[in-house]
């Protein structure tokens, strides 16, 4: 039924009661307790931020933009991770049982809708990058979306990503669609070349039409605990965007602990940063469900602390439609129905949309496609 989809699309998702995802075990509850919180701090007590809170509701949520704050050291030093509540937390999420039917049908759509776009390969050319764009621009076959009831047009990707070689190839084939190119900077993926390279680099992406920059987090800098120079470094990278987004890639899996992961998220938050992103996707270890949740908990914290909501981007290893529910549900769970749309949270992907839409194919059809049948280039 189209109305009822449209409704869970354009509206709130929520899980049918049946699944009870939102019920939690007594382990959970109990990190309820000060003792047992997953961040440790003095900064903000643990006792005021209860384990499920509708950020939603909150006076403080009206602002997206995110103009930074002045670095807090004290906040950095009296904060730490509880490893073993994260693991525990995370462990639980992925075991749940997820949505169906129409639901399911509705979250895919939203999912979607929440994906980079993207192309990060040595061979990419004019022509690779455009395809991906038609794909952004219709990502689910048309027999499908009319099974389902919904218009062709009704869904885009949130954004196509790419080098900044191919910026201007991007913008001129989504031109007059509104959706956003994005751009990778100073010195994807490894970020080792001199600041003043970094900053012309994101000038010229900014000038070729990129609306969206992914600038890399100095790893160097976060391991020797060089928190001021990380803070001076990304507001440098944030006055060099002008008007375009900035997403920051910590990367993760070259962070080595959850502390240095949850303090880099901080630090880049204070220094004005719109998304954090999880990875490059290069790395070894990308998109984790603990790493997330970690993330996910600074944000809370820092828009709990300063009213300013900042996005989140999960980025590397996020290749089936059951993670993208996942996801969905980690930030349903942890910052609620305000941050699950595609301008508080996308997925850095591109075979996501593949098997999102083989299992649309599946809900509207009651079977499943082959790979080839839905191409994404």
């Amino acid at each position: 039924d189209f109305q009822v989809v449209r409704k869970l699309i354009t509206g709130r998702l929520f899980y049918p009661p049946e699944t009870m995802l939102l019920r939690h075990s007594k382990p959970v509850r109990s990190l309820l307790r000060p003792t047992s919180s997953l961040m440790s701090t003095e900064a903000i007590p643990t006792s005021s931020m209860p384990f499920i809170s509708p950020i939603e509701n909150s006076p403080k949520s009206t602002s997206k933009y995110n103009p930074g704050i002045p670095l807090d050291t004290h906040w950095l030093e009296s904060t730490n991770v509880n490893h073993a509540g994260l693991l525990r937390r995370a462990s639980e999420i992925s075991g749940r049982r997820t949505v169906k039917k129409a639901n399911q049908a509705a979250w895919l759509l939203r999912a979607i809708s929440c994906i980079d776009l993207t192309t990060l390969s040595g061979d990419d050319t004019q022509g690779n990058v455009r395809r991906l764009c038609a794909k952004a621009k219709n990502p689910v076959r048309r027999d499908i979306m009319e099974k389902l009831g919904v218009p062709h047009d009704f869904v885009t990707t949130g954004a196509v990503c790419v080098y900044p070689a191919r910026v201007q190839d991007a913008v001129e084939a989504l031109e007059g669609t509104g959706i956003p190119v994005a751009s990778v900077a100073t010195g994807f993926p490894s970020g080792q070349i001199k600041t003043e390279h970094k900053l012309l680099e994101i000038e010229q992406c900014v000038a070729d039409g990129a609306r969206e920059i992914d600038i890399v987090l100095s790893r160097d800098l976060v391991l020797q605990g060089k928190w001021d120079q990380v803070y001076e470094e990304v507001k440098l990278f944030k006055k060099a965007c002008g008007n375009a987004e900035m997403k920051t890639i910590l990367a993760t899996g070259e962070l080595a602990t959850f502390s240095n992961v949850y303090k880099a998220s901080l630090v880049c938050m204070m220094a004005g940063a719109d998304f954090i992103k999880t990875s490059t996707g290069k790395e070894p270890v990308n998109a984790t469900l603990p790493v997330s949740l970690c993330m996910l908990r600074a944000i809370r914290d820092y828009h709990d602390k300063t009213g300013f909501r900042v996005g989140y981007k999960p980025a590397g290893g996020i290749s089936t439609a059951k993670d993208a529910l996942t996801y969905l549900a980690l930030v349903k769970d942890e910052l609620g129905d305000s941050w699950l749309n595609n301008e508080m949270f996308r997925f850095g992907a591109s075979s996501l949309l593949n098997d999102c839409e083989r299992q649309l194919y599946h809900n509207a059809f009651g079977q499943y496609a082959a790979d080839y049948y839905m191409p994404t280039v």
